[in-house]
Order: C-alpha cells, then sequence, then structure tokens
C-alpha cells in the first residue's frame, strides 16, 4: 500500500494523468482501471462511442473524470479530447494506456522515472518486445513498416512507433492543430512532436497479446492502413519540402551567428594591456 501510496503523490507531483480512451471493451476496461488505481487517481477515461456495457461500466467509479459521446469517432479523435481535458485540468502530461488489457499498469512507473530524468520536454514510449511468439504477424510487419518512415520522416530510430502505451507532454501542445483522428493520430502527434524538437525517448514494456480466438481489435486492416500510408506520404512531402531545408538554414543560421561572436571576441580582446597594469605603469612615471 505504501509503494501505491507513494506513486500516487509521485504522479501528483509530477502534474501527470493516466489516459484510458476506450470502445466497445466493456469486458477489460473495468480491470484495467483498478489496475491503474493501484498507482494514481489521476485518470481520464474517454468513452468513444462505445455501444455495449462500458458506459455501466464507467458508471462504477463515481469519482473518474470521463468524457462519452454516443457516436464512435476514432482513437485519435478520443485522444484529443482527453488531452484537451488534462490541459484544462491543469496536468502537464498524459499516459495513454489501452482499456483491452494488452498493457499492464505495473509499467507505469518506468514512464515516471524516465521523465523525473529528463529536462520535461520528452515524449515517451512504452516500446514492446516484438520478438515474443504471440505477436500477430501484422503486428510485425506494421512495427516495422512504421518505424522505417518514421525514420525516414524525422531522422529518429525508435525502437516502437505503434506502441499506444506512452507518455505524451500535454502542455507542449497547447496552439497544435492536429489533423487525424483515426489510429493514424498516434503517428501524427509522434512525428509533429519530433519536428518541434521534443526528445523522443522510450523504456521497455510488458504486453500481453490473447489467442486469437480471443482477440478483440477495432483496427480496420484495410481503411486504417490506407488512413496510414496517406498520411505517411504527406509526411514525407513535408519533410523533404519543408523541415529539412527549415534545419539545414537554422543549422546555417547557427553557425553564422557562432562565427560572428568568435569574431567579435577576437576584436574585443586586443592587444592593450589590461585597466590594472595601466595604472601601475602610471603610477611608475
Amino acid at each position: 500500500m505504501n509503494d501505491s501510496v507513494n506513486w500516487n503523490n509521485r504522479f501528483r507531483e509530477l502534474r501527470t494523468c493516466v489516459l484510458i480512451p476506450t470502445y466497445n471493451n466493456s469486458t477489460t476496461v473495468g480491470t484495467v482501471i483498478k489496475d491503474v488505481l493501484t498507482y494514481t487517481e489521476n485518470i481520464i477515461v474517454v468513452n468513444d462511442g462505445s455501444t455495449d456495457n462500458t458506459q455501466k461500466v464507467l458508471s462504477s467509479f463515481p469519482f473518474l473524470k470521463t468524457i462519452s459521446y454516443p457516436v464512435n469517432k476514432g482513437k485519435g479523435w478520443a485522444m484529443r479530447k482527453g488531452f484537451s481535458l488534462a490541459i484544462d485540468l491543469g496536468y502537464d502530461y498524459a499516459i495513454t494506456i489501452d482499456s483491452d488489457g494488452q498493457h499492464f499498469a505495473k509499467d507505469l512507473p518506468a514512464f515516471l522515472e524516465k521523465l523525473s530524468s529528463s529536462d520535461g520536454n520528452i515524449l515517451i514510449i512504452g516500446a514492446r518486445n516484438m520478438n515474443q511468439d504471440s505477436v500477430p504477424g501484422k503486428s510485425s510487419f506494421g512495427h516495422k513498416f512504421s518505424n522505417f518512415w518514421y525514420r525516414v520522416e524525422t531522422g529518429i530510430d525508435a525502437p516502437d512507433t505503434q506502441s499506444g502505451f506512452r507518455l505524451y507532454p500535454v502542455s507542449k501542445f497547447k496552439g497544435m492543430h492536429f489533423f487525424t483522428r483515426k489510429y493514424e493520430f498516434e503517428i501524427e502527434v509522434l512525428v509533429r512532436s519530433a519536428w518541434k524538437g521534443m526528445q523522443i525517448d522510450s523504456v521497455p514494456i510488458n504486453v500481453y497479446y490473447p489467442p486469437p480466438r480471443e482477440r478483440i481489435t477495432h483496427f480496420r486492416p484495410f481503411k486504417d492502413f490506407t488512413r496510414i500510408s496517406i498520411l505517411n506520404t504527406v509526411l514525407v512531402a513535408v519533410t523533404f519540402l519543408y523541415i529539412k531545408p527549415r534545419n539545414f538554414f537554422r543549422i546555417l543560421f547557427q553557425k553564422k551567428n557562432t562565427r560572428r561572436f568568435l569574431n567579435k571576441q577576437g576584436t574585443d580582446s586586443s592587444d592593450k594591456p589590461p585597466a590594472f597594469l595601466k595604472s601601475k605603469t602610471n603610477a611608475a612615471s
């Protein structure tokens, strides 16, 4: 119990909450909430238009901060609504965790420890072990596909760009306008955070993939993969037409300023003797 109290205080000190977007996961979302409660009471749940018993489950936790709306709009939209509420409630960071039981609340402290050792301008990805036997083939392919395009778009070699278990610096998103609403949002926010100069780091996490017959997924391979591909096409175009030229001129400008500063220092340090030597010379004469 002491450990949970200590972590709860740590969440408060770091102004961090846990954000749980959910859609038709009534059989698992209650357990996920209970597990998270062993670490913190700072929880926001976004019910993204569920048509099962999700709302009934959430009503058994009356102290939670919740957002519900009648029509499903997508995970990205749910996360955007959750980010906005987190900012309104005064949180600086939000850790997103899936409601299907795939992630483990016991990994939450790893995010806080990594955050504590940073300068705060950081987005932390929970990196899964994709070599375990239970990982579905489509997840393994998507993992490699996403990592490749993320490296092209940002120059960063991230270990797991598809993981939904992440710590986001939500206070840094003020004034940012996002465009995507479905699963591709997690790619958009990750790439644009890197473009803004945020540190992108990771911590290892555990992950559970149930047997194929028990798996529930709302990812629609054709539609969602098409959306992701279109987004990556746009991001790559922006990378080469704007981001890379912008970074080049920034580096060039910094080098010019550095050279100008060094030249100025050289001009200022003339061969004239220091003032205290001048006074000694005058006194001797």
